[in-house]
């Protein structure tokens, strides 16, 4: 197996997105990606039996479009990477049960990959190498945390999470309290535009003093967020305008929501950054295609000299491409092989980088 310059096929099956990427050391071949999104529009969210039927149908198509694409056979791939978690457990299962079928049919090594630690190795696509003092704020409909990143390949660390919304499901239950449609987080961001972002004081989570603690006795929250009240904020304010008998102000109410959420993801973040000697970000995950999240994070970053990484839009939300480029760092890393015995685990931990 060439370790210098790999040629790493990727699968990502994590929840409605069919990715294969192919990668070849950090230089991007392909990035193919069937969604199953308008199949779950009519829910209002992601049903995971509906996501894993998907998967199964789209995964041989969506891989013979990726090697057409990249113009490469499978006898010249030297290892697959697979997404093992964290994500829907049956929709794992169908990318997983797949990379161990071309593992056992082409006899090529396979990596079981970290999905979030995979979020931040998509970096290396654009831009090379990661620099030192790394941090990376993911932000999407499943995840939101801040992790401090020593090694891509085997040193992540956990600064903070969501204790229960993930940002994008939040946007998405607000989406559907304000009547429009799902997914929410574009048409909230879109809508936000129109409205004025102080019309209404939303809270900001987990940002009291009894949860916060001090930079020297840290609070047991003090880089977590909660979005759960968030939520029901809104839900409270729509109800007491509706029962006045006065109109929603729908655009007031998503710039107040999204403004409460990007405050306090950018507070904390920089908290976290500043608090353990981060000078790099890297902002990942579908809610990056937010542009006041986008526009927030760059303003603090400058404010605090954090220099700021935002990969393109596409290489942002779930794709094969992150996965294949964090295998292709732990195969020239000279990573060994998970072999075919793992199983895919739902709520894997970021500092199990791979299995």
């Amino acid at each position: 197996m060439n370790r210098s310059e790999p040629l790493v096929l990727g699968i990502e099956s994590s929840c409605d997105e069919t990715g294969v990427g192919i990668v070849r050391g950090d230089t991007l071949l392909t990035n193919t990606v069937s969604s199953s999104m308008e199949e779950h529009v009519r829910f209002g969210g992601v049903i995971p039996e509906i996501a894993s039927r998907a998967h199964l149908d789209a995964f041989v198509p969506t891989l013979q479009q990726a090697l057409d694409e990249a113009g490469v056979t499978l006898d010249e791939v030297d290892a697959l990477a697979v997404t093992s978690g964290p994500g829907l457990a049956g929709a794992l299962m169908v990318g997983v049960c797949a990379a161990k079928a071309l593992a056992v049919a082409t006899g090529k090594p396979l990596y079981a990959i970290n999905h979030l630690v995979a979020h931040v190795g998509v970096g290396l696509l654009d831009g090379g190498e990661l620099p030192e003092n790394l941090g990376a704020l993911l932000v999407s409909g499943g995840h939101t945390e801040i992790l401090r990143v020593k090694s891509i390949t085997d040193d992540v660390e956990l600064l903070g999470s969501t204790i229960d919304d993930a940002a994008g499901e939040a946007y998405d239950k607000v989406a559907r309290i304000l009547g429009l449609g799902y997914p929410g987080g574009p048409v909230i961001d879109k809508l936000a535009k129109e409205g004025n972002p102080k019309a209404i004081r939303f809270p900001r989570g987990l940002s009291q003093p009894k949860y916060m603690g001090s930079a020297e006795q840290p609070g047991r929250h003090r880089y977590d967020w909660s979005f759960s009240g968030l939520k029901t904020a809104v839900a409270r304010a729509v109800e007491q305008f509706e029962a006045a008998g006065q109109e929603v102000p729908v655009a007031d109410i998503a710039a107040s929501f999204q403004e409460a959420v990007v405050d306090v993801i950018t507070a904390k973040a920089m908290l976290a950054c500043t608090e353990h000697g981060i000078t790099n970000l890297l902002l990942g995950g579908g809610v990056a295609a937010n542009s006041r999240l986008r526009e927030l994070t760059a303003e603090r970053c400058a404010a605090n000299g954090i220099t700021l990484r935002v990969p393109p839009i596409n290489l942002c939300t779930d794709n094969g491409a992150m996965v294949a480029a964090l295998g292709s760092q732990i195969v020239m890393a000279g990573g060994e092989p998970s072999g075919i015995a793992f199983a895919p685990d739902s709520s894997m931990p970021v500092t199990s980088v791979h299995l």
